[in-house]
């Protein structure tokens, strides 16, 4: 009897076995079936269809403004302020006279060697004539002339040092804070204001080294000042001869009217410059390029299925990038969903007009 149970029990285990066999096998085709439904089911994206145009090669750099011209004033004599002739921040005139030294102790000076100068002239011409008449050597004739010489060079010298006790503004501008008051001793290290000329306003900037060749001296420029909406045009004058090493950059200075002085020295500059003219490029959106280890690679769309191009970019602007090498026009680009892409995956591709 135990084995005829036995064998009842071992039936019954094999028939449910079976059963549980065939479950599990036609779920798993199910699953398969979905999968493989899954997998070729394509992935829906949005394309452009890539065209040639002509595009204006703009870069934009950072620049900073700076005066046409700016000193700091100072006096090249040392004295008391007798006068300050300017008022703090108004406009100066080139040769204005800004302040004034006492001269006073120059002065006297200047009497005394006009009196030596005077008295050696009348040396000088005496001895010229005993000189003609031989009364006295060449050697001693060349002594007189020296001393009248050298009291001639003592009253230039002393005339040039009250000269200097005017100061006077080597050109138009518009003049800062002062620091002197009148009777404050004053020496040549003394910072007594600065001035600048604001009429016109340098703006300086550095360019990648690939695109020096391409920078020329009178081409205009545009850039923005932050604060303000409005854009500004300048004109490239100076280029250095050189390219920086520690940084490949060429370093470029232009110069802009300021005529209504709403522009300030040192601040910044969006500069945007512009670069040659190219026909019949290849610009396609920012979004498209996926950054890999080699460079740059896009999706287009090829027989409905997605695939890897490996291209070579170059100027870019906020929404768009130049392609030289990689695209071809009628290629229909993807531009959506691309960093999730894989080569040869089923797509269907919305092109955008």
């Amino acid at each position: 009897m135990k084995i005829k149970y036995i064998v009842y029990a071992l039936l019954l285990l094999g028939f449910f076995g079976f059963i549980g066999y065939r479950i599990t096998s036609n779920s798993a085709k199910n699953n398969d079936s979905k999968d493989k439904d899954k997998k070729d089911k394509p992935i829906t994206v949005t394309g452009i269809v890539v065209h040639s145009q002509t595009f204006d090669n703009n870069l934009s750099l950072s620049g900073s403004i700076e005066a046409n011209e700016q000193i700091e004033i100072h006096s090249e004599v040392s004295g008391i302020v007798e006068g300050i002739y300017f008022n703090e921040g108004s406009i100066v005139k080139k040769g204005q006279v800004l302040f004034k030294v006492n001269d006073i102790e120059l002065k006297a000076q200047l009497q005394q060697a006009v009196t030596k100068e005077s008295l050696a002239a009348e040396n000088a011409r005496r001895a010229k004539l005993l000189l003609e008449k031989e009364a006295i050597s060449q050697e001693e004739f060349d002594i007189s002339r020296a001393d009248y010489k050298s009291a001639q060079a003592q009253t230039q010298l002393i005339r040039a040092q009250i000269s200097k006790t005017a100061v006077k503004a080597p050109f138009s501008g518009k003049i800062g804070l002062r620091s002197i008051s009148p009777g404050t001793y004053i020496t040549p290290a003394i910072v007594v204001a600065k001035l600048v000329n604001t009429g016109k306003l340098k703006i300086t900037f550095s360019i990648p080294e690939k695109y020096a060749s391409q920078v020329k001296s009178g081409s205009t420029i545009d850039f923005n000042v932050s604060g303000s909406t409005k854009t500004y045009t300048a004109k490239i004058y100076a280029i250095e001869p050189e390219v920086e090493v520690a940084t490949r950059t060429l370093k470029v200075r232009s110069i802009a009217d300021n005529v209504d002085g709403n522009l300030f020295p040192g601040t910044f500059a969006d500069v945007k410059l512009p670069l040659d003219i190219i026909k019949d490029a290849i610009v396609v959106p920012s979004e498209a390029i996926v950054p890999v280890q080699e460079g740059k690679k896009v999706f287009i769309s090829d027989m409905g299925k997605a695939k890897e191009v490996m291209v070579e970019a170059t100027t870019r602007t906020d929404a768009s990038i130049l392609i030289l090498s990689g695209l071809k026009v009628g290629d229909t680009l993807i531009t959506s969903g691309v960093m999730s892409l894989k080569n040869d995956a089923p797509v269907k591709v919305k092109v955008k007009k």
